[in-house]
C-alpha cells in the first residue's frame, strides 16, 4: 500500500500575471468514484495512469485537496454547490435530498449562457437526489446493466460513460466564432464509478492487477477517459478540465475496508488535477497568450514545480475550492457567501497564503448504526476529529495518522475545537425513507442502512474505533450474500447482533437473507426479535409486515402498519407493503389508494406501478395493466419485474412471442425473478421448445425456494422428465 503522504518538490518563483476571464471556454468536471489521491501515476500511486498523467503534467496538481464528507452523495453535493454538507443538508447517502432552487455549477453557468450534461455511473448521483439542477441532459439510464441481487449491482462501466460524453459533445458546435446559438460554450459532468468495491476491473487490467484489483479498476477509468482528453487536445476552443475524487477508499487503512465510516486521509484526501486543453490553449500554442487560465498559472508566482513538468501546490485545496475556480475561469462572479476561494489567484497558491481551514464530516454511521457521528476540522496540517475517543494528527509529520496527539497539548486540542464549534455545524435533520427501489439499488451497491434514532449522549463504547470489526463483519456477510453464502452470511448477522443488539441494519440483512433462502417464518422471527430488542424504527416494521403479508398472516400485517401508514411522512416502503396487504385482504380499493399515495409523491416509483399493474391484471383490464407496467419501464428500464408483468398482458392478449421476450428480458435482468423463470420456461415447453425451454427449467428447479414454489417445483420437474 502506498503511503498517504506529500510530493516532493523543489522551489520556483516568477512573477504574477494578469488574471483575465475567458468567459467562452468549455468546462468539463471529471469525478471519479472512491478514488484515493495515492492511487494515480503522478502521485506516486500504483496504478498506471498515463492519461490523467499527462493532464497533470500539463497543468496544476494539487497534493494536499480534501472531500468533505465520504459518501458519494454528500461529497459530490458539495463539489456542485461549494457547500459543506451542513449547508446543503446532504448528510448521507440515503434519505435527503438537494433543495429545490439550489445553485449548483450547472444552474450557474446554464444561467451564464452555458449547454449543461451530465454522465453519471452509478445509482447514489441519480437525479431523484436533486444533483441534476441546472443540467439540460442529466443521464442517468443504468437500465443495460445486468440485474442485481439486493446486495450486487454492476454499474455503468466508464467506457460507456465516457462514450455518451463524447457523443454529446461532438454534436455540439466546438469551433470558435461559430453563427448562432449552437455555438455556446458547454459545461459537461462526467462521473466515473468503477473503482467503488466490489473491485471487477476488466480485462486487461484485471490479469495485469491480479491481487491489487482496485488498482486495476482506476486504471481501467483511466483508459476510458483518455479518447475523451485527446479530443479536447485538438478542438478548437479551450476545454478547462478539473478532475477529482468524491472521496478515498480505506483498502484496509485503520481496518476499514470500503469507506464512509472513519475520516482519516485514507477517504478524506482525493486528487485533484486542473489543466486546459484545446489547439488555442497556451499550452498547445507557441506563443503565450495572455488572456487564458493557464497563461495566468504559467506566469504567476507559483511556489512549486514537479518533476514531470506540471505544476504541483501542497497548499491545503478543498471540494468547495472547486466551484470559485471554475467560476472565475470563466469570468463569472463567485457570490461571496460560498465558503470557498477560487485556486487561479498566485497568492492563494503561495507558501505562506492564508490557510484554508476545512470541515469534514462521516454521519452514516450514526444514522444507519446508532454509533457515535463524526466530524473534524483541518487546519494547515493539523487535523482534529471530534468522536467520544478525540483523536488530533499532525499530517506533516505523520501522514499515515499513526500517533493521535489529542491530549497532549491542551491548547492546541483547544483551538482546534474552537475552530470546529466555529463551523456551526448543525446535526443531520429528519432524512425522508428511500422508495424500496432505492433503498435496494443503495443496498446493492453495498451502502448499508438501518436508519437508527439519534442518542442524547454517545460514549466510548459507541465510538466507530471501538466497532471497526462490525463494520468488517458487515462487509463480508454482504460478500457472502453477493456469493450466495447465505449460510454464512446468517451467522455472521447473528455475531453482530449478539454484539449490537440495537444495530437495525444487521436484524433487517439478516431477515432478508432468511427470506431469500426460503425461510419466511425464519424472516419473520428475526424482525419480531428485534422488536423485543426494541428496535422499532419504521424501516424494521415495514419490513416485518410486508413479510407477515406474504406468509399469509394479513390481518397482522395490516394492523402492524396501519398506524404507520396515518403519518404525514409515512414512508414509500410501509405504504408499498401495506398495499400489498390490503390486496391479499381483498381490499382492493384502499390498496389503489395507498399505491397512490406513493406515486403522489414520486410519480416515477416503479414499484407502485408495478402492484397497480398487477392488480389491474386480477381484474382482468390487460389495457390497464399495460399502461402500467410500461410506465414501470419508462421509469425503470431495469426492474425486471415490470418486463415480466408485460409478458403476462402480452400471453393473456394472445401475443405468445412478446411475452417470450418480455420473460427473456425479465430474467436476464434478474435470474432470482422466479416467477418469470417459471412462465418462460413452460411456455416455451408447452409449444414444443423443448431445448429452449430447458435451462429456464433447469435454473427454476435448482434457485426457486420450496417455501414458496413447491407445487411449481414438482411440475416443473415432472417436464424435465418428458
Amino acid at each position: 500500500m502506498v503511503p498517504v503522504g506529500f510530493v516532493s518538490a523543489c522551489s520556483r518563483h516568477a512573477t504574477q500575471a494578469d488574471l483575465r476571464p475567458i468567459a467562452n471556454q468549455n468546462v468539463l468536471l471529471i469525478t471519479i468514484d472512491t478514488l484515493r489521491a495515492d492511487a494515480l501515476g503522478s502521485y506516486g500511486g500504483p496504478a498506471a495512469t498515463p492519461a490523467l498523467d499527462r493532464l497533470a503534467a500539463g497543468g496544476v496538481r494539487f497534493a494536499f485537496a480534501h472531500a468533505h464528507a465520504v459518501t458519494t452523495l454528500s461529497s459530490h453535493a458539495s463539489i456542485l454547490t461549494g457547500t459543506y454538507p451542513f449547508q446543503h443538508g446532504i448528510r448521507d447517502n440515503s434519505g435527503y435530498r438537494l433543495a429545490a432552487g439550489a445553485q449548483t455549477t450547472a444552474t450557474r453557468l446554464k444561467q451564464a449562457g452555458f449547454q449543461t450534461a451530465a454522465f453519471v455511473g452509478a445509482f447514489p448521483v441519480h437525479s431523484r437526489f436533486g444533483l441534476n439542477a441546472g443540467f439540460d441532459i442529466y443521464d442517468d439510464h443504468f437500465g443495460e446493466t445486468p440485474a442485481p441481487t439486493e446486495f450486487v449491482m454492476p454499474e455503468r462501466p466508464a467506457p460507456a460513460v465516457v462514450a455518451l460524453a463524447r457523443d454529446w459533445i461532438a454534436g455540439r458546435a466546438n469551433r470558435v466564432g461559430g453563427a448562432g446559438g449552437a455555438d455556446r460554450p458547454w459545461f459537461v459532468w462526467v462521473h466515473l464509478f468503477d473503482p467503488h468495491a466490489p473491485y471487477r476491473p476488466p480485462a486487461p487490467f484485471d490479469t495485469q492487477y491480479a491481487g491489487k484489483p482496485y488498482y486495476g479498476e482506476v486504471a481501467a477509468a483511466d483508459a476510458a477517459l483518455a479518447p475523451l482528453l485527446e479530443e479536447l487536445r485538438a478542438a478548437p476552443r479551450p476545454t478547462l478540465v478539473v478532475v477529482t475524487g468524491d472521496h478515498g477508499e480505506g483498502l484496509g487503512d485503520h481496518g476499514e475496508l470500503t469507506h464512509g465510516l472513519f475520516v482519516y486521509e485514507s477517504t478524506l484526501r482525493v486528487p485533484l488535477i486542473v489543466a486546459e486543453l484545446g489547439t488555442h490553449s497556451p499550452r498547445s500554442a507557441r506563443s503565450k497568450p495572455t488572456g487564458s487560465f493557464f497563461a495566468r498559472l504559467a506566469r504567476s508566482a507559483f511556489p512549486i514545480a514537479d518533476a514531470a513538468g506540471g505544476e504541483v501546490s501542497l497548499v491545503s485545496a478543498r471540494h468547495v475550492d472547486i466551484l470559485p475556480t471554475i467560476l472565475e475561469a470563466v469570468g463569472q462572479t463567485a457570490p461571496a457567501d460560498l465558503p470557498g476561494r477560487s485556486l487561479i489567484p498566485a497568492a492563494e497558491r503561495r507558501a505562506g497564503a492564508a490557510p484554508r481551514t476545512s470541515y469534514f464530516e462521516a454521519m452514516g454511521a450514526m444514522l444507519n448504526r446508532g454509533w457515535a457521528p463524526l466530524s473534524g476540522v483541518l487546519a494547515n496540517r493539523d487535523k482534529l476529529i471530534d468522536l467520544p475517543i478525540a483523536e488530533r494528527y499532525d499530517l506533516a509529520a505523520d501522514p499515515g495518522e499513526r500517533v493521535n496527539l489529542s491530549g497532549r497539548e491542551a491548547e492546541r486540542d483547544r483551538a482546534l475545537a474552537a475552530t470546529l464549534r466555529g463551523f456551526n455545524a448543525a446535526a443531520p435533520g429528519d432524512r425522508r425513507a428511500e422508495d424500496p427501489d432505492a433503498a435496494a439499488q443503495l443496498r446493492a451497491l453495498g451502502y448499508v442502512s438501518g436508519s437508527a434514532p439519534a442518542k442524547a449522549r454517545y460514549t466510548e463504547a459507541d465510538d466507530p474505533k471501538r466497532l471497526i470489526d462490525l463494520d468488517q463483519a458487515v462487509h463480508t456477510a454482504i460478500e457472502a450474500v453477493a456469493a450466495r453464502r447465505l449460510g454464512d452470511a446468517v451467522r455472521i448477522y447473528q455475531g453482530v447482533i449478539g454484539r449490537r443488539p440495537d444495530m437495525a441494519l444487521a436484524y433487517r440483512h439478516l431477515a432478508f437473507v432468511e427470506w431469500q433462502r426460503g425461510n419466511p417464518n425464519g424472516a419473520v422471527a428475526v424482525l419480531q426479535r428485534a422488536l423485543a430488542a426494541g428496535v422499532t424504527q419504521p424501516a424494521v416494521v415495514s419490513q416485518l409486515g410486508g413479510y407477515l403479508a406474504d406468509t399469509g398472516r394479513v390481518a397482522e400485517a395490516i394492523r402492524m402498519l396501519e398506524p404507520l401508514a396515518r403519518e404525514a411522512r409515512a414512508d414509500a416502503e410501509t405504504l408499498n407493503a401495506l398495499g400489498i396487504a390490503y390486496v391479499r385482504a381483498g381490499r382492493r380499493d384502499e390498496a389503489a389508494r395507498t399505491f397512490e399515495r406513493v406515486l403522489a409523491t414520486n410519480p416515477d416509483s416503479s414499484i407502485p406501478l408495478e402492484n397497480l399493474g398487477v392488480m389491474a391484471l386480477e381484474r382482468g383490464d390487460l389495457a390497464a395493466a399495460r399502461r402500467q407496467f410500461e410506465h414501470a419501464v419508462r421509469a425503470d428500464p431495469g426492474s425486471s419485474r415490470a418486463h415480466a408483468g408485460l409478458g403476462v398482458v402480452a400471453v393473456r392478449e394472445g401475443h405468445r412471442p412478446e411475452a417470450v421476450e418480455s420473460w427473456q428480458r425479465a430474467v436476464q435482468l434478474d435470474p432470482r425473478n422466479f416467477d418469470a423463470v417459471y412462465n418462460l420456461g413452460t411456455t416455451l415447453a408447452r409449444d414444443g421448445q423443448a431445448d429452449a425451454a430447458r435451462p429456464y427449467l433447469e435454473l427454476f428447479l435448482k434457485t426457486a425456494p420450496p417455501a414458496f414454489y413447491g407445487k411449481d417445483l414438482k411440475e416443473v420437474e415432472a417436464l424435465l422428465k418428458r
